[in-house]
C-alpha cells in the first residue's frame, strides 16, 4: 500500500484521536525506522519511551518470540513462574515489597489511587481519601487518571469525572503545606513532568513533600511511568532524589516494545490488596513478561546506567550549541529542549520531512531516544536537527 492509501484507510476506518506525522512506519532496527516507502529515519522518540532497546533489538525479539512458541497467555488464576520471576527482579531492584502487573501506565496508576485509597479505609475510615497531585502533571486518560491529572484542559467533555482529587502548584511547598489535611490519604508525583514540558521537581519540594508524608501518615506516591526503566539515567528517578516512596507506578520502557505495567508498593502496603478487590485479564501477560525480564536484564546494570548518562551528556552538549535553542533540561535520557522562536510543533513537522522522529511536549521539544542508541545514529539525528533548527 502506499502512504496515501494507508492514511485514506485511517481516516475512514479509525477514531481521529491522533494527529499524526505524514509517516507510515514499517519496520526498524535499533535507533533507524524504514517507512512505506523505504525511507530511513533516526528515531529520537522511541515510541514514546516504549522501546527503550529500540527496534528488533535481537536479544529481545530473541525472549519473545521464545516465549511465544511456548505459551503466549494464562489465566491469573493459575501461577506463573516468568511472572514471579519478572516480579522478583522488580522488587530486588527497587527494594519495594510487591508488586502487581497490568498492561499500561494508566493501569499502573489506578492500581495505586485505589491501594491509597483502602489504605486510608481501613485505616482511618472513608473520609480520608483525597489525593494530591501537581498542577501540570499527567496521569493517564482513563475518567480517573484525567480527574488525577492537574491540566484543565484535559478536564473537558467526560463529566462527571472521579471526585476526591486536588492540585498543588509544582515545587510551591507553601502551596502542599496549605492543602495538606485530614482528608488527605497520598500525594501522587511525577519527579519529572514528561507531558507538562520535561519539568524537574526541585530536590527541596521532594523533600518537603516526603517529610509531610512521613509526619501525617499519607502515602509519597511516584508515577514513574515516562521516568523509570532507567530512562533518566538511574532504574528509577526517585534514587536521584534519595527518597523512599510507598508507591511506584512503572509502565513505556518496562516491555521494551509490549504493552505491561506494574504497580510496586512498600512493605508497610504489602497486605492492602486482598483477593478479589483489583485485577486485570491480560495483566502480567506471559509475552510481556518475557520482554520485561530481557530489558530488565540489560538496562539496569551498572555499565548500562552509565552509558545512559554519557549519552544524555552528549546529547545535551550538542543541543546547547545549535541555532534556536534558549533552554536545555531534562534528566539521562529524557530532554526537553525550548526553542527560541516557540516554535517546536513546526519543527518537529520539518524533522519528519528530513528524516528524523522527534517528539513535542506543551512548547517544547522532546527527545526519549533508544536507551542503547548508538553515538552514529545520535549524530546523524543530532545533524538533521540542526540542519531544521538553523532553516537549511
Amino acid at each position: 500500500m502506499t502512504f496515501e492509501e494507508i492514511k485514506n484507510d485511517e481516516q475512514k476506518y479509525m477514531m481521529h484521536t491522533y494527529g499524526r506525522f505524514q509517516t507510515a512506519i514499517v519496520s526498524g532496527k535499533g535507533a533507524t525506522a524504514k517507512d512505506v516507502s523505504g525511507k530511513e529515519y533516526i528515531d529520537f522518540t522511541s515510541g514514546i519511551g516504549v522501546n527503550c532497546l529500540g527496534y528488533c533489538d535481537d536479544g529481545w525479539v530473541k525472549a519473545v518470540s521464545s516465549q511465544v512458541s511456548a505459551v503466549q497467555h494464562i489465566s491469573n488464576l493459575y501461577y506463573s513462574p516468568l511472572q514471579t520471576e519478572v516480579s522478583k527482579k522488580i522488587c530486588e531492584l527497587t527494594g519495594m515489597d510487591k508488586v502487581f502487573l497490568c498492561n499500561s501506565g494508566a493501569e499502573a496508576n489506578e492500581c495505586a489511587i485505589k491501594i491509597a485509597r483502602k489504605y486510608s479505609f481501613d485505616k482511618y475510615g472513608e473520609d480520608r481519601q483525597k489525593i494530591l497531585t501537581l498542577v501540570n502533571s499527567f496521569h493517564g486518560r482513563t475518567v480517573t487518571t484525567l480527574a488525577a491529572t492537574g491540566q484543565d484542559v484535559f478536564h473537558n467533555f467526560f463529566f462527571p469525572f472521579t471526585e476526591g482529587f486536588d492540585y498543588v502548584t509544582a515545587n510551591d511547598i507553601c502551596d502542599l503545606e496549605s492543602k495538606i489535611s485530614d482528608e488527605v490519604c497520598a500525594v501522587f508525583i511525577e519527579l519529572i513532568q514528561g507531558e507538562g514540558g520535561v519539568m524537574p521537581l526541585s530536590q527541596e519540594f521532594v523533600d518537603a513533600a516526603e517529610k509531610i508524608c512521613k509526619e501525617k501518615d499519607i502515602l509519597l506516591m511516584i508515577d514513574e511511568v515516562q521516568t523509570g526503566v532507567s530512562r533518566t539515567g538511574t532504574v528509577y528517578c526517585y534514587e536521584q532524589y534519595g527518597i523512599k516512596p510507598d508507591v511506584v507506578t512503572s509502565a513505556k520502557g518496562l516491555g521494551g516494545g509490549v504493552p505491561i505495567g506494574a504497580c510496586l508498593c512498600n512493605e508497610k502496603l504489602s497486605d492492602v490488596m486482598t483477593a478479589g478487590t483489583h485485577g486485570t485479564t491480560f495483566g502480567g501477560n506471559l509475552i510481556a513478561c518475557a520482554a520485561a525480564r530481557e530489558v530488565l536484564s540489560r538496562v539496569t546494570t551498572k555499565a548500562f546506567l552509565e552509558e545512559v548518562c554519557r549519552k544524555g551528556d552528549y546529547i545535551r552538549e550538542k543541543l546547547t550549541a545549535m541555532p534556536n535553542v534558549k533552554e536545555v533540561r531534562g534528566k539521562g535520557m529524557m530532554i526537553g529542549i525550548v526553542t527560541e522562536k516557540d516554535n517546536a510543533k513546526e519543527i518537529a513537522g520539518k524533522c519528519v520531512e528530513n528524516g528524523l522522529l522527534i517528539l513535542t511536549a506543551k512548547t517544547l521539544l522532546r527527545l526519549l531516544p533508544p536507551l542503547n542508541i548508538s553515538y552514529e545514529e545520535i549524530d546523524k539525528g543530532l545533524a538533521v536537527l540542526s540542519g531544521v533548527m538553523s532553516g537549511d
